[in-house]
């Protein structure tokens, strides 16, 4: 079953035009990565799927039921992290998850085990009696992604939730997030692509208000992306050499290091490219084949 369902959604504002039909399902448990350009309309389709903005034209569905404006009936299928949660500050984390889930009626016998499993869940089951003012930036993220997770939501809804994250802290957040997927779906909206990059089973790229690529994230990149070719040369002077004699010849060459070139895999560049290891007789250390990462599939696919 879908758990998110898009149909053709149109919204403006005035006269800009903010989605121009978009259409995009997300699985269930699975980590759907949400992508695009700022002003791309990311947080406009956030806003509809919690019923916080009303259509101009199509149709929305959570879990098979139509999302309406101002009826939020179907947000008790969703959980929601922000990109900076704010808590009450003399509470401590586990005052604050007895104060949520009072307010979402979770039955009283559940609340003590399901507030100790999510504190167990995103590491603060040693820090649950900590006033929240007293924590970190990430401390307070997996607050936020235990209080999305509270009513045991169907949809788990992640806006930029590594946005301000150290590697570190980001690192623990995107395996929280892994984690929760065993028992949720997680729309993971961000601008960090290689944290996409590393726990998204689907993608969908939104530019200038459409979809511009959606699929399965691995076999976009292997089958959609430009390939490039890694050489690396066992000596430097070699590598130099190689990368002039390329780009006289209109070759686009790029050098990450002293010793490695990276160009575009064409039949045509692979000729050219034996012809001079041949001529000049340069020592091949290593040739791969090598996929596009995210973020150069992002810059194509929007360029």
């Amino acid at each position: 079953m879908d758990v998110l369902t898009l149909h053709n959604l149109h919204k403006a504002f005035g006269t800009q035009k903010v989605l121009q039909g978009v259409d995009l399902t997300v699985p269930q448990h699975s980590i759907f990565g949400f992508i695009g350009k700022n002003g791309a309309g990311k947080t406009t389709t956030m806003k509809l799927i919690l019923g916080l903005e009303t259509l101009d034209e199509g149709e929305l569905y959570v879990m098979q039921e139509p999302v309406v404006f101002g009826k939020t009936k179907t947000n008790r299928y969703i959980g929601y992290v922000s990109d900076v949660p704010e808590f009450y500050g003399f509470m401590n984390a586990w005052e604050y998850l007895q104060l949520c889930a009072e307010i979402s009626a979770i039955p009283k016998e559940k609340v003590k085990p399901r507030i100790e499993e999510l504190l167990e869940l995103v590491g603060l089951s040693q820090t649950g009696r900590k006033r929240c003012a007293s924590f970190s930036r990430g401390m307070k993220q997996r607050l936020a992604i235990a209080q999305g997770l509270l009513n045991e939501p169907k949809l788990l809804i992640a806006d930029e939730p590594t946005s301000a994250l150290d590697p570190q802290g980001r690192k623990e957040i995107l395996t929280i997030l892994e984690k929760a997927k065993e028992k949720t779906t997680v729309l993971f909206s961000t601008h960090i692509l290689s944290d996409v990059e590393s726990i998204c089973d689907s993608i969908a790229i939104l530019h200038q208000g459409k979809i511009a690529a959606s699929g399965k994230l691995h076999t976009m990149l292997q089958t959609k992306g430009t390939a490039f070719l890694k050489v690396e040369l066992v000596q430097e002077q070699d590598c130099r050499l190689l990368q002039e004699i390329l780009q006289s010849r209109g070759i686009p060459v790029s050098s990450p290091c002293s010793s490695v070139l990276q160009l575009a895999d064409t039949p045509e560049v692979q000729q050219v490219l034996f012809d001079i290891m041949k001529t000049h007789k340069l020592q091949l250390q290593k040739l791969e084949r090598m996929h596009p990462s995210l973020e150069q599939y992002f810059l194509e696919v929007i360029s």
